[in-house]
Formats: structure tokens, C-alpha cells, sequence
């Protein structure tokens, strides 16, 4: 049995919350508490003291003015598949979980348009806009769990972020809760608006200036034709030649991915996809138009992939065959659980022209450490995504990986790399946002939060650097960190110390 945790919940407070939201719906039992303890960023792990299922903006409303009334931090979470720690609440407070706002309210067709609430996960919308013809195409890996509103926190892009952009791109309104409890509509149904983007400012925040409730998010026409292929290459630099020559000639595809020569054998392995095992590297490639318009395109492709040396390329024209290819690359990660029981999950943009030496350091730090590293990542936007692998159990392994991990990000922010392309700062990179702004860019982000959040319990502790003591930052978490920040006292609640 889990041991309880310390909860300033006290009798009354909890009678309170009880009337507003049922008592099935306020979970304080241990074991209800650790199944919230951490997000799919694993490295830290710290229960709330209750976690809340509200089933309306006004249940929200009403526990945000009591988390005012009693200073009691709170942070809102969708499915749990973060992957930066965003949704841990490393002060103690609540967890507000939203998956009970889980309804598709209203599908335009005309102005292709939907009105969703924030716990509809991404994959079901677009299967209720299959009839329409329509779709929405923020797709990310997790699309098949992962909610809307939990792509609007961490602004989400996916596998089709070259061609469609990433969430901010496609919505249009929010609903939020602020902090004091008023209810309000950010933005409006067209795309052109004046003023001030308040509803761009929103998404990618982590839940750190208001909690979203409803969302307006555009739709798109289904292409008339959708090709997959997939190439094969000896040698990676052919293969990350290829995407240089494909952007530099203005070819923009519905998707570019790179699969490693680690992840091959594992999606091999865990759904007999059959790519080529002696490969090094594999992109996937998805054309998608007018049927003239794709099999020109494909003319020119196949000259690239040629003339870059591709060994085998491979036509997916069937959504059968499309999906398999698909499904290969969207369960990577879960397809690494066959070598290790754990990953770290990087997240850091690049240019492009860097690509073939990052990849190489990426090796480098792999030898030198002693880890396993998978990369499987949205080669056309330079977005990375390295997984480290590794055995929680096996406390030398989880060092030599955050050292790993922290190199790694290190050397993409030297040629000109930034820190996160879809995942969010959250808890994990929060130390390394001085790497990137300065004390008085920080200071300014810090203050538009305070005009929303003057209190500072809306997710507090994340995005901006957090002190290690003696008032050192700058660095990557180290595990030592991650253990000291999980094992803070909720009683410490002087939140402006936990930031520089």
C-alpha cells in the first residue's frame, strides 16, 4: 500500500470540493494518488495531494477560487503523455484532470470548423470528421491517447508539422479558466483577428496562466491522394543529404521522418514491418494532392532519393499499407520496451544543414557513455527526438544517461538548435532556459504570468529556471536534481524561491 501523502486537504475543504464535484470525483486514497504521480517523464515522480475530475468550466471555476482562497497550487493534465514533466505537481496542490470534458460540441462543415472540449483525445476527433471529408492535422505520436488540451498546453505538432505547422496553427479560440475564476473566450472563428493574439499566447504556456477548457480549432479538406514511401540508405548522411536537398529545392511534403538503424530493428521486431535490417537509416516520406500534382512530385523525389544513393525505395498507395508504415513509426518508442524498460525522451530543433553532424555527436556521446540511443524523429522540420534508454533500477546507467542527454542537448543549442519543438520546457529543460534568454527576457515572461497569475499556483515551478543552490542555473537537470526537487516539502511554499 502506498504510503499517504502530506495534503493540506483538510476535512472542510474536502467537503467543499465534494459538493461541487461529487465525491467520485475527488480522489485523496494513496493508491488513487500515485497513478497521477508523474506524466510519461518518468524521471521524477511526486503524487498531488488530491486529484480533481471536474466535468464543466464552472466545477473548474469553482475549485480554482478555492486553490485561491486556501493558496493551494493546482495543475491541470489531460492523458498524462508529456514527456517534459509538465503535468507533475512538484509543489504538492491539486491535479485538475480534465478527461471528463470530453465531447466533439459542434463540427462545422461549411467554415470547416470545430468546437471540442479539452479532454476529446486527438484521434477521435479526426474519426468524427472522417465523414466529412475533413481532418485535423496536428498529429502527434501519442495521438491515439493524447487530448486535445494537452496539444494546446505543449503546443503539439506530429508527424505532418512540415507540411501543416503545429498546434498554434490551427486553433482558432479557446475557452480558459483564469486564475481568479472567470470564465472567458479567447480569439473567434476566423483566422484574421486585431489586437493583441491572447489566444496564441495560450497555447504552448503548460497550464502555467490559465487552464483551457474549450477549443476552436480549423479543419482541412482531405487530400484526393496520399502516397507513402519509404527509403532505405547504407550510410546516414545520404539519408539526411536527401532532406537537405529536398528542402533546399522548395519540395514540401505532407511528412519527412527518419528512422535510425536501432529503432529499425526494434519496430521490426514489435510489428513485423519488415523495413531493411541492414539499413542505417530510413526515411519515410508522405506526398499528398491532387493525383497529378503527387505523381509529379513523385518523379522528382525519386530523382533525389536516387541520386542520393537510396537502396531501396518503397510505394505505400493503399491506407492499409500507409497505415503499417505509419503505425511503425508512431509506436517507436513503445517498440524500445523490448530492450529497456525506460527512455528519456529529448526534444530540441536544429537547422537542418546541421543534421549529419549532430547526428555523428549523437553517436559520439552514445559511445562514450555507454547507452543506448534510438532515433526516430520529423526530419523535415529539424525537430530531434534521441531516446536514451535505460533501467531505472540500475542507478550508474540512469547517470551516465542524464549526462548523456544533458551533451546532447548542449550540442544542439551550440549550432544554433533550440530547446524544445513540440514537447514543452515544463520541469526538465526549465534549467536550461537561461541558456537561451537572458535574465531579462526570463524576467519579462515571468511578469506576463503574473498579470494572469499574480499568486503564482497555476502549475507553478515550470518553464522557468528553478534554483540548485547558491543560486546556480543553467544546466541541465541532473538526477541528483530530480531527486531533490520530488522529495521538496509542500510546506515550503514560498514559490518565488523555486524560480531565479
Amino acid at each position: 500500500m502506498p504510503a499517504p501523502v502530506k495534503t493540506r486537504l483538510d476535512k472542510n475543504l474536502k467537503a467543499r470540493l465534494v459538493d461541487i464535484l461529487g465525491k467520485r470525483y475527488v480522489l485523496t486514497e494513496p493508491e488513487e494518488l500515485l497513478v497521477y504521480d508523474c506524466d510519461a517523464c518518468t524521471l521524477v515522480k511526486r503524487p498531488p495531494e488530491a486529484v480533481l475530475l471536474p466535468a464543466t468550466p464552472e466545477e473548474v471555476s469553482a475549485i480554482i477560487k478555492l486553490c485561491l482562497q486556501h493558496r493551494i497550487p493546482y495543475v491541470a493534465r489531460g492523458a498524462g503523455t508529456g514527456l517534459s514533466g509538465g503535468a507533475i505537481p512538484i509543489e504538492g496542490g491539486f491535479i485538475i484532470s480534465l478527461v471528463r470534458m470530453n465531447r466533439v460540441l459542434a463540427i462545422d462543415e461549411v467554415d470547416r470548423l470545430a468546437t471540442v472540449e479539452v479532454g476529446v483525445v486527438n484521434a477521435w476527433l479526426n474519426r468524427d470528421l472522417a465523414k466529412y471529408n475533413l481532418f485535423y492535422a496536428p498529429d502527434p505520436s501519442s495521438q491515439g491517447a493524447c487530448t486535445i488540451g494537452g496539444n494546446v498546453a505543449e503546443n503539439a505538432g506530429g508527424i505532418h508539422c512540415i507540411k501543416y505547422g503545429v498546434t498554434t496553427d490551427h486553433v482558432l479560440a479557446v475557452e480558459v479558466v483564469l486564475p481568479d475564476g472567470r470564465i472567458t473566450w479567447l480569439g473567434g472563428k476566423t483566422r484574421r483577428s486585431h489586437g493583441l493574439n491572447l489566444t496564441g499566447l495560450m497555447v504552448g504556456s503548460e497550464g502555467t496562466l490559465a487552464i483551457v477548457t474549450k477549443v476552436i480549432v480549423r479543419l482541412l479538406k482531405k487530400p484526393q491522394t496520399i502516397r507513402v514511401y519509404l527509403a532505405a540508405f547504407d550510410q546516414t548522411a545520404d539519408a539526411t543529404n536527401t532532406v537537405s536537398e529536398l528542402v533546399r529545392t522548395g519540395f514540401t511534403p505532407g511528412a519527412l521522418e527518419f528512422i535510425d538503424a536501432f529503432t529499425v530493428k526494434a519496430v521490426n521486431q514489435a510489428f513485423h514491418v519488415g523495413f531493411p535490417e541492414t539499413s542505417q537509416a530510413v526515411l519515410l516520406i508522405e506526398l499528398s494532392g491532387t493525383l497529378v500534382q503527387v505523381e509529379m512530385d513523385e518523379a522528382r523525389l525519386k530523382a533525389v532519393l536516387t541520386k542520393n544513393s537510396a537502396t531501396e525505395i518503397r510505394t505505400g498507395e493503399s491506407e492499409e499499407e500507409r497505415l503499417k508504415l505509419w503505425k511503425a513509426r508512431k509506436g517507436a518508442v513503445a517498440a524500445y520496451g523490448r530492450y529497456y524498460p525506460a527512455f528519456y525522451l529529448h526534444d530540441t530543433v536544429i537547422p537542418r544543414s546541421e543534421l549529419t553532424n549532430i547526428l555523428e555527436k549523437i553517436e559520439a556521446v552514445r559511445v562514450r557513455h555507454d547507452v543506448p540511443v534510438g532515433n526516430v524523429f520529423h526530419v523535415g522540420d529539424g525537430n530531434l527526438h534521441p531516446n536514451l534508454l535505460f533501467d531505472p533500477a540500475d542507478e550508474k546507467m540512469l547517470e551516465r544517461v542524464m549526462a548523456a542527454g544533458e551533451e546532447i542537448l548542449e550540442a544542439c543549442l551550440e549550432v544554433g538548435g533550440t530547446l524544445s519543438g513540440e514537447h514543452g520546457i515544463g520541469l526538465e529543460k526549465s534549467a536550461l532556459m537561461t541558456r537561451v534568454f537572458s535574465q531579462e527576457d526570463l524576467q519579462k515572461m515571468k511578469d506576463v504570468k503574473a498579470v494572469f497569475d499574480p499568486e503564482n499556483l497555476a502549475n507553478p515551478s515550470k518553464i522557468f529556471p528553478i534554483r540548485k543552490g547558491c543560486g546556480e542555473t543553467g544546466h541541465a537537470m541532473t538526477h541528483q536534481m530530480l531527486i531533490a526537487l520530488s522529495n521538496k516539502g509542500f510546506e515550503d511554499n514560498d514559490s518565488e524561491a523555486l524560480w531565479i
